[in-house]
């Protein structure tokens, strides 16, 4: 009995700590923790970004693997469009499957599905960027939409909306 207190305790903080903006921190990353499965490769913000900016070498392609509306409010400038609602393996035939890729969603589920089915298709150098695009902009590094640099992000819903700290939070 005491130990079912507790849990309904910790929960309650928990939904308390995402009611007030207090997601980031352990909640969070114990929630991104729940998502991702322990065999497929993450690649962090920081890394990332290095990545994509130093000069010579190849470069990640980026996959943004949301909705259309979602992409159009805000995305990694330079990453290409692949529908996460209708994704089909044509959708990215032209690449080739030796490619550095990095796929990205809100905070990563989306991506991790269509990265594992990018993995079984053949391509071999696909990461899943840690958190998402929410942790990118979480952690300072800018989105992209037609018209330049935007500070608007696509919070997906209310409820994971919450784990965005920054930006200003955009919903349909």
């Amino acid at each position: 009995m005491q130990k079912k207190l507790y849990l309904v305790a910790a929960l309650c903080c928990l939904l308390l700590m995402q009611a007030c903006g207090q997601s980031s921190g352990s909640a969070y990353h114990l929630m991104l923790k729940g998502i991702y499965k322990d065999n497929f490769p993450l690649i962090k913000p920081a890394q990332l970004a290095a990545q994509l900016q130093q000069s010579g070498g190849p470069k990640p392609l980026l996959l943004d693997i949301r909705t259309p509306a979602e992409f159009r409010v805000s995305h990694i400038k330079g990453a290409r469009f692949v529908n996460a609602d209708k994704f089909d393996l044509k959708q990215v035939q032209d690449i080739p499957k030796d490619t550095p890729i990095v796929v990205y969603c809100s905070v990563g589920a989306r991506s991790q599905k269509i990265g594992e089915e990018l993995k079984e298709a053949g391509y071999h150098q696909v990461q899943n960027l840690y958190g998402g695009l929410f942790e990118w902009v979480n952690e300072g590094y800018p989105v992209y939409n037609r018209q330049g640099r935007t500070n608007r992000v696509h919070a997906y819903s209310k409820t994971w909306g919450v784990w965005l700290q920054k930006g200003e939070k955009v919903y349909d």
